[in-house]
C-alpha cells in the first residue's frame, strides 16, 4: 500500500514510479503534486495508491526545510510505502489503514449524491476477490470490499446451507416424547400435547455464516456500507463482537478450518480470517484501470459540512448563487441570539478546507461580510415585495438589525485518532473572531457585522457523512447549531453589556425613540415577543466614552435591567400595566403632585402598590370650591421637577372627601391634614403620553401644591389631529 498527500511537493525521483497512471502537476522547480483524494491500483508496482487529505500535514518548526509534515513529524516521502522501511508507529499505521476506508466511503456517497458536481469525480470499478495474479499488497478497503461482494454473488450458496441446516429442526424425538411426557387418551388414541423435538449438533457452517454476517453488520455500523443481511441467525455484537476482534475471532477461525471443504465454504472462511486478521491474505482480481478519485477535495468537504450544517433548500427561496456570482457554502434559520423564542435569524457559515494551522486570507474574510450583506439585502426585498418569511432582521421601531452568527469552519485532526468526538470549538489560530463596523458602539447596526471561525475533528464529519445515517446526520446538527448559538452568544457577552429595556409607566417608548434617534440607533432592537420591551447593547471597551451617560438618559424613562442573551426579560423586568396611547389634542384635566428625590420614588411605589392618593385640604370656602374643580380630573401624574413621571387613569368613581381619623396607607400631598380629598387610581392599564413638559409648574411660586391642567398643555410636541 502506497501513501501520497494531497498538493504535497515532492521530488520527482521520490515518487516517480508511484505516479504511474495518473497525471500530477509539475512545478517550474521540477516538483511534483497531486490535485486529488483517492484510490487508484498501480499496475506497475501491482500496489493500490491512496491520496489522502492535506489535513494530514502539519507545519512544524523544527522541520530543517520548513516543510509541513504528517501528523507534524513524518515528511510525506518517508511514509509513502507503508510496508516497507515506514517510520508510523502501529497506531499510526493502523489509522491510515482505516482512514482510507472513510475517505473511500466518503467520495463514494458524494458521487451517488445527485446535488452534488459529477464532474469533479473520476471512478472505474474497483475490483474485488477473485482468480488471478495477486496484488504486492492488499488494503483494509479490499477485505471489506471482498466481503460485500461475496454476499451479493453467493445468494444461492447461502440459500443452500439455510436449508440443509433447516431441515430435520422440527422433528419429534418420539423415544423421549413417549418416555418423559404425558400422553392423553381419546377414542383409545394418545395425544402428546408437548412433544419433544430432535436436537442437532452444532453446525460449523451455521457458525461460519454467523461469523460472516456478523462481520457485515459490523461494517455496516461502522463505515456505512449496505449490509443486505438476509438470514435470521442471533448475529455477534458489541462486548462480544469487540472480542472477535481483539484476538478470539482469527482463534476461532482457525478452530473450525477443518470442517470446510468446499471452494466456496474455504473463500468465505479465507475473507473472515483476512478481516480479523488484516493479513490481506486473500487473492484480487485486478484490471489496469482501477481508480476512484476527486479532484479539488475542499468541494467533496464543503459537501460534508453543508449535508451536515445546512439548510436544503436554502431558507426563503434564496439562490447558493448570488447575484454578484458569490457562492453562499452554509446557510440556515434558527432561534435568534437574544431571544431564540420570538425570533430566528439567519446563521451564515462557509468551511475551509486547509492543512493544519493555515491562516484566514484577508479576502476570505471579506467575502464573507459580503454573503452577510447579500443576506440582509435579501430579506429586506421579501418584505419589500410583500412576502413572508420567518425571519425578519430588520425593526421598524428601532431601525436596528438582528444580530447574523457569520462563521468559518476548518478542519483539525483529533491527536488520538478519535472519530467520535466532534472537537468543535474555537479555532487556535492566531485571531479567531473578527468584526467590521461603520460606527462604534452600534451592535445592531447594518453594518456591523461579526465573523467566528471554528474547528471542528475531520474524523468526525467524515465519518458521520460517509455512514450516511440520516438520524445520526440529524441529531448532531441539533445539537452542533444548539452549540454555535451558545458560544456566540457567550463570545459576545465578553465584549457587549446586554440589558433589556420596558417603557416606565405614562411612557411610550416608541416616542422616546423618534425623538432621540440618534443617540440610540444601532444600540437597540426589538427582539422579544413583547414588543415594547427592547435589547440595548452596549461597547463594554466604551469606545466614545458615554456609556453611563446613554444609561443614565435610559433609566429616566424605560426600566434597564441587565439581561444575558436568551434569557427572558420578565426575570429582570418589572412587570408593566398595559398601556394606552394618549393623543395630544385631549384636552381632559390631569392632577398633577410634584415629589422630589426619594419621595418621588417613594411615592410612585406606593402608589403602584395601594392606587390611592389623598390631597390634604383645609376646610373653608375657598376648599370647597376647589374640590368642586377636582372632581373632573380624568388623570393622576406624580412628578419631579425633571419632568420625570408616572401617570395613572381615575377609576371614574370621583374622590371622596376622609377625614384624617379614615385614612388607610397612601400617597399624600401633606401630613396631618384633618381632611383629605382621596382619589382612586386604576392599576390594570397606564396611560402613555410620551415626554412631558412640567415648567409651568415648576416655575411657579407653589409648585408642590396639587395643579390642575389641562394634559394637552403638558404633552411636548403636539400633533393636531
Amino acid at each position: 500500500m502506497r501513501i501520497l498527500i494531497e498538493e504535497y511537493q515532492y521530488e520527482v525521483a521520490d515518487v516517480k514510479d508511484i505516479l504511474h497512471g495518473i497525471d500530477p502537476l509539475t512545478n517550474i522547480e521540477g516538483k511534483v503534486s497531486i490535485h486529488y483524494v483517492g484510490y487508484y491500483y498501480n499496475s506497475l508496482l501491482r500496489d493500490c495508491v491512496f491520496i489522502l487529505p492535506k489535513v494530514l500535514l502539519q507545519g512544524n518548526e523544527n522541520s530543517a526545510d520548513g516543510k509541513e509534515l504528517v501528523f507534524g513529524r513524518y515528511k510525506p516521502e518517508e511514509i509513502a510505502n507503508l510496508d516497507e522501511k515506514n517510520p508510523l508507529s502501529k497506531k499510526e499505521r493502523d489509522f491510515i489503514y482505516k482512514f482510507a476506508v472513510w475517505i473511500y466511503r466518503a467520495i463514494v456517497v458524494y458521487k451517488n449524491d445527485k446535488q452534488t458536481d459529477s464532474s469533479i469525480i473520476y471512478y472505474a470499478q474497483i475490483a474485488q476477490i477473485g482468480k488471478g495474479q495477486r496484488r504486492l499488497s492488499n488494503t483494509y478497503l479490499d477485505i471489506l470490499l471482498s466481503l460485500i461482494q461475496f454476499n451479493r454473488e453467493n445468494q444461492n450458496f447461502f440459500f443452500f446451507i439455510l436449508k440443509n441446516l433447516h431441515s430435520g429442526l422440527n422433528k419429534i424425538n418420539w423415544t423421549r416424547t413417549i418416555g418423559k411426557t404425558t400422553a392423553i387418551v381419546q377414542r383409545n388414541r394418545p395425544i402428546y400435547l408437548n412433544p419433544i423435538n430432535k436436537k442437532r449438533q452444532i453446525n460449523f457452517d451455521e457458525e461460519l455464516l454467523v461469523i460472516f454476517f456478523s462481520i457485515l453488520n459490523y461494517i455496516g455500523d461502522t463505515y456505512g456500507f449496505s449490509k443486505e443481511i438476509n438470514c435470521q441467525f442471533d448475529l455477534i455484537k458489541g462486548k462480544m463482537f469487540e472480542t472477535y476482534l481483539k484476538g478470539y475471532g482469527k482463534t476461532r477461525l482457525l478452530q473450525i478450518k477443518y470442517k470446510y471443504f468446499s471452494d466456496k465454504a474455504l473463500e468465505l472462511w479465507r475473507l473472515c480470517f483476512a478481516f480479523f486478521d488484516e493479513s490481506r491474505q486473500i487473492f484480487i482480481n485486478t484490471e489496469q484501470k482501477e481508480y476512484l478519485l476527486v479532484k479539488n477535495f475542499y468541494i467533496v468537504f464543503e459537501a460534508i459540512i453543508d449535508e451536515l450544517i445546512g439548510d436544503k433548500p436554502l431558507p426563503d427561496g434564496m439562490e447558493k448563487k448570488q447575484g454578484d456570482g458569490k457562492i453562499v457554502d452554509h446557510l440556515f434559520s434558527a432561534p435568534s441570539l437574544i431571544d431564540g423564542k420570538a425570533k430566528q435569524t439567519y446563521y451564515i457559515g462557509d468551511s475551509k478546507y486547509y492543512k493544519i494551522d493555515h491562516e484566514l486570507s484577508s479576502e476570505s474574510i471579506y467575502k464573507q461580510y459580503t454573503y452577510a450583506r447579500n443576506v440582509i439585502q435579501w430579506n429586506l426585498d421579501i418584505f419589500n415585495d410583500g412576502r413572508k418569511s420567518d425571519v425578519r432582521l430588520r425593526d421598524e421601531v428601532t431601525e436596528g438589525y438582528n444580530i447574523i452568527p457569520n462563521f468559518f469552519i476548518s478542519a483539525k485532526m483529533d491527536k488520538e485518532f478519535d472519530y467520535s468526538n466532534d472537537g468543535i470549538e474555537k479555532t487556535d489560530r492566531k485571531k479567531n473572531k473578527h468584526k467590521q463596523i461603520q460606527f462604534k458602539n452600534r451592535l445592531f447596526d447594518r453594518d456591523t457585522l461579526l465573523l467566528f471561525h471554528y474547528d471542528v475533528n475531520f474524523l468526525f464529519v467524515l465519518s458521520l457523512y460517509a455512514r450516511n445515517n440520516n438520524s445520526q446526520k440529524a441529531e448532531w446538527k441539533n445539537d452542533i447549531r444548539n452549540k454555535f448559538r451558545k458560544e456566540i452568544q457567550d463570545w459576545l457577552q465578553k465584549d457587549y453589556d446586554f440589558y433589556a429595556m420596558r417603557a416606565r409607566p405614562g411612557v411610550d417608548g416608541e416616542e422616546y425613540i423618534r425623538h432621540n434617534f440618534k443617540q440610540v440607533v444601532g444600540k437597540i432592537y426589538t427582539p422579544f415577543s413583547d414588543e415594547k420591551t427592547y435589547s440595548l447593547a452596549l461597547d463594554n471597551n466604551d469606545p466614545e466614552g458615554d456609556n453611563k451617560e446613554i444609561l443614565s438618559a435610559l433609566s429616566e424613562f424605560f426600566y434597564v435591567k441587565p439581561c444575558n442573551l436568551g434569557q427572558n426579560p420578565d426575570e429582570v423586568l418589572p412587570a408593566t400595566a398595559n398601556q394606552v396611547a394618549i393623543k395630544s389634542t385631549e384636552r381632559d384635566l390631569a392632577l398633577c403632585v410634584t415629589k422630589e428625590g426619594i419621595h418621588f420614588d417613594n411615592a410612585v411605589a406606593k402608589m403602584k402598590l395601594t392606587g390611592k392618593l389623598g390631597i390634604a385640604l383645609n376646610m373653608n370656602g375657598a376648599t370647597l370650591q376647589l374640590v368642586e374643580g377636582f372632581t373632573t380630573a380624568k388623570y393622576i401624574i406624580i412628578h419631579n421637577k425633571s419632568n420625570k413621571y408616572a401617570a395613572f387613569f381615575v377609576d371614574g368613581k370621583g374622590p371622596k372627601l376622609i377625614s384624617a381619623n379614615e385614612m388607610t396607607d397612601m400617597v399624600t400631598t401633606k401630613k396631618d391634614s384633618s381632611v383629605y380629598l382621596v382619589y382612586n387610581a386604576r392599576l390594570d392599564i397606564v396611560p402613555a403620553f410620551g415626554e412631558l413638559d412640567f415648567t409651568p409648574i415648576a416655575k411657579s411660586g407653589d409648585s408642590y401644591s396639587p395643579h390642575l391642567l389641562s394634559i394637552r398643555s403638558l404633552i411636548k410636541a403636539i400633533i393636531d389631529a
